[in-house]
């Protein structure tokens, strides 16, 4: 490469950065090279209503990474083009947007003088500011204005990536391994985690066989989770199950919760550079999971699941996005909207799940109501002993969200974009030396 190049990813949450920038970042480096010094990577961090406040030091993990700045400092950096560290930008570069609003890299690269380049989920915008679109199906495409239409190429899904990657490190076994996913915000462990609780006991009932493993979120420790399972803590207890969580804790540092009639469950605690777990969800055979992001992650891995959503508590969704989502989490009025708000969801009586809403059909089983721990453990248990149920899922899961390459492509587009300085005049171009 005849210039040195800086390469500037816009990046927000933790599933952007381990679903859509750690493959790409790797890709960048085998597409672009090892040297450092001639492509340096640089990740800015925007704020987000998901962020767990460590995704900076999920990005400073990734080897392929020089530089991050965290989403505290990203507006000075947006309005006045000033890094926290006064970073110095070549003058030749690209700006790659994986997460946050589009609009970002429209500002940012023009100050630059750079080329943009937008990864697109769902929806492309800024079509005419934007010099190039790696999106996720050909259907963005078929929606851009005609005139822009020639700067869209299908690349594929990254998830679906990072959902090869996971499987590839996988081990197989051949006893059952059960992912309970009883959320991450409070109103959701309050029923999810004595529910999933009482569905492992009913399934280990009759399946002894059956391991039981609930991936936990670094931001959120042991002590507190086990409190969701404790009735004098959690006053839903009896509402979901009645069945009771202990946490055992041994003196090598080994740790797991235990039902009030011995059933082990597991717990693995995510260590940053593992925000999501995907090497552990991908081992398991099915998972419980409430609606929200997590069914996306599995889906993206191919992993069958069950989607619960019990009304024992109505008002415990609330990550819905939107403008449904600020009412629900407004202080004092939020549960009495969120009420309202998932009383209206729940008529729909499906496609709440984000691979069935993806489909527009029902491929992983949505169960909504007041439900009953038997009733789901019967369900987990037909498909235990029936493992071609759990295969056909899987293959659905995995036609829905296509085949990897998606983060290799999309470096090629990089690759692409930078060989267009071969024509620049940088007298031309704007300086890049930090604002003061």
């Amino acid at each position: 490469m005849a210039h040195e190049i800086d390469i500037l990813i816009l990046s927000n949450a933790p599933g952007e950065l381990a679903t859509w920038v750690k493959p790409v970042v790797r890709e960048l480096r085998a597409v672009l090279g090892s040297d450092h010094d001639a492509v340096r990577i640089s990740v800015i961090l925007s704020p987000c209503p998901n962020a767990s406040g460590q995704e900076a030091d999920i990005a400073r993990s990734y080897p392929e990474v020089d530089r991050v700045q965290a989403a505290d400092k990203f507006f000075p950096f947006l309005l006045f083009g000033k890094t926290a560290e006064d970073w110095e930008w070549r003058d030749r570069g690209v700006v790659i947007f994986l997460g946050g609003d589009q609009f970002f890299p429209v500002v940012i690269g023009k100050r630059l003088g750079y080329r943009t380049v937008i990864y697109a989920e769902w929806e492309a915008r800024w079509h005419r500011w934007i010099d190039r679109f790696a999106v996720m199906r050909s259907e963005i495409v078929d929606r851009a204005p005609q005139q822009y239409a020639h700067k869209l190429t299908v690349v594929g899904d990254l998830m679906a990536e990072v959902g090869a990657y996971a499987r590839s490190e996988a081990s197989s076994s051949s006893t059952p391994l059960i992912g309970l996913l009883p959320g991450s915000k409070p109103a959701k462990l309050s029923q999810g985690v004595p529910f999933l609780a009482a569905i492992a006991e009913c399934i280990h009932a009759q399946r002894p066989d059956a391991q039981f493993i609930v991936p936990v979120a670094p931001t959120l420790d042991l002590p507190t989770l086990a409190q969701y399972g404790d009735p004098a803590q959690n006053p839903v207890v009896p509402l979901m199950g009645n069945i009771s969580l202990k946490l055992i804790q041994s003196e090598t540092g080994h740790a797991h919760l235990e039902t009030q009639n011995g059933v082990s469950i597991e717990v693995k605690v995510n260590p940053v550079e593992r925000v999501p777990a995907y090497e552990v969800l991908s081992q398991c055979s099915l998972c419980l999971t409430t609606v929200g992001a997590n069914t996306a992650e599995l889906g993206s891995l191919a992993v069958p699941m069950v989607v619960l959503l019990p009304t024992q508590q109505l008002d415990a969704m609330r990550s819905w996005d939107g403008l449904p989502g600020l009412l629900v989490n407004l202080p004092g009025v939020g549960s009495s909207f969120a009420k309202i708000v998932n009383g209206l969801a729940l008529k729909r009586l499906g496609l709440l799940a984000w691979p069935n809403i993806w489909a527009k059909k029902m491929i992983v089983p949505e169960l909504v109501g007041k439900l009953q721990a038997k009733d789901v453990a019967a369900l987990v248990i037909d498909y235990l002993d029936h493992p071609e149920k759990l295969k056909a899922m899987q293959e659905d899961l995995r036609r829905l969200r296509g085949a990897p390459g998606a983060a290799r492509k999309l470096a090629e587009m990089v690759q692409e974009e930078i060989s267009t300085f071969d024509g620049d005049h940088s007298e031309d171009r704007p300086s890049r030396r930090p604002s003061s």
